[in-house]
């Protein structure tokens, strides 16, 4: 059975985390962004599908090149983070699927079935961009994911060709202070959940 974590590793990964809105101007190596993807692919995934597709916007062009996209409110944080990186997903996934879940034939659960492909990509795109939070947490890297921006024009800058689509943004970066803002509440168990 694995053990539980120390509580100044719990600590940095929830309890005194905080989403970023400004960074330092610190920039992170392509090593660490290595590091980081190492540790977020192990994030489990329905069929191991894998269906995130990451892009790590860090020049002043390919920055540029989103900025239009972004909400009035977005751009300051995300032209000064050191990256933003666009989580999107692969809108053919399933192609990956004998490869990757090699337990059956799961791709034709997919193909011809756009309702389910689009859910599965979506849904686990988010868990993957989740994933690349908490690695970056524990890698001692900030981060500010936003939804604050147009996700056709995003598609239109990067992904021209259809096969990728945007699902959110992650700014990445070391906080300057004042970037950091007081947490908000949170709902209680009793306000959320229930134990049947």
């Amino acid at each position: 059975m694995s053990q539980a974590l120390s509580e100044l590793a719990l600590n940095q990964l929830f309890r005194e985390a905080r989403t970023v809105h400004a960074f330092k101007p610190v920039e992170i190596p392509d090593e660490k962004l290595h590091a980081l993807y190492d540790l977020l692919k192990w994030g489990p995934t329905a069929f191991n599908s894998q269906p995130a597709r990451l892009v790590f916007v860090r020049s002043a062009e390919a920055k540029e090149k989103l900025k239009p996209a972004l909400s009035g409110g977005n751009v300051a944080q995300t032209l000064g983070s050191s990256v933003t990186v666009i989580v999107a997903y692969d809108t053919r996934f399933q192609e990956h699927l004998p490869q990757q879940f090699p337990a059956y034939d799961a791709k034709p659960l997919f193909d011809g079935n756009a309702a389910l492909t689009q859910a599965t990509a979506e849904r686990n795109s988010a868990l993957q961009g989740a994933y690349l939070i908490l690695a970056a947490r524990a890698l001692g890297i900030d981060s500010g994911a936003q939804s604050g921006f147009d996700a056709a024009a995003v598609n239109q800058a990067f992904f021209p060709d259809g096969r990728y689509k945007v699902n959110f943004l992650i700014n990445l970066g070391y906080a300057e202070p004042a970037g950091i803002y007081p947490r908000g509440p949170r709902l209680a168990f009793n306000d959320v959940a229930q134990i049947v």
